[in-house]
């Protein structure tokens, strides 16, 4: 942080300078939203949402991150700035675990927040985000992917999500236009197969198969019970 404590007849390229730092933190998407909310964690280090060591990302493609994020019992993570809409599914709370509820917050794209986390446990915080750098598509039907006969359990300009519960032997086959991920949200065994053939195996909560754009695949329940995934794509 610059700071001036007397005035001089430096004063006036010290100011120059100052707005060439300033014009610099503006072109980084990643610093402006730290540098505007840093008093609000002092004497802590403030990062961004993909910098934050608990916020793990296990896929990138384009503008979408795909983040695993697992909080232990009694850890709190560094405060964190998010400035991208985002979509969560819930795996687990400190309290146990979750059926992979989803929800968004779309108002990052347009005003950043910056805040910390916290598991008082006693179990695992996890939770499988879908991070949309991009602008979004506002019209909200073109792009809906086929092979679902259901309404998507949440829509919006930057995500489209659906809930699949496959009984024993049951399979679904989708052709998607966006990317999206395939997260199993309970137990079971679920084989994942691409039209090329390649068939991603998923047998715990938590797991996900990653699709581009514009490609189909099947969604096969292999066990002998019933379980659930949840098919999220960044639009």
């Amino acid at each position: 942080m610059v700071k001036f404590h007397q005035r001089s007849h430096y004063s006036f390229y010290t100011s120059l300078l100052f707005l060439a730092v300033v014009v610099i933190v503006i072109k980084s998407p990643f610093t402006v939203p730290v540098v505007a909310q840093e008093d609000q964690f002092p004497g802590e280090r403030v990062v961004h949402l993909l910098q934050e060591p608990r916020h793990r990302t296990v896929h990138n493609e384009g503008n979408l991150y795909l983040l695993d994020v697992q909080i232990n019992p009694g850890d709190v993570s560094l405060p964190h700035t998010h400035d991208q809409a985002i979509l969560l599914t819930s795996i687990s709370r400190g309290s146990g675990p979750r059926d992979g509820g989803v929800s968004s917050n779309i108002d990052y794209a347009t005003t950043a927040l910056t805040h910390k986390v916290s598991n008082e446990g006693p179990g695992l915080f996890r939770i499988i985000a879908l991070v949309n750098a991009g602008a979004g598509n506002t019209n909200l039907t073109t792009d809906r992917p086929s092979g679902l006969s259901a309404e998507p359990q949440l829509e919006n300009a930057w995500f489209r999500s659906y809930r699949i519960e496959l009984a024993p032997g049951e399979e679904a086959r989708v052709q998607t236009q966006n990317a999206s991920v395939v997260v199993q949200v309970a137990d079971g065994l679920i084989h994942v197969t691409r039209s090329d053939g390649i068939t991603t195996e998923l047998d715990a909560r938590a797991d996900w198969a990653w699709h581009g754009a514009n490609q189909s695949f099947a969604i096969r329940n292999v066990g002998r019970a019933p379980t659930a995934v949840v098919l999220n794509e960044g639009r």
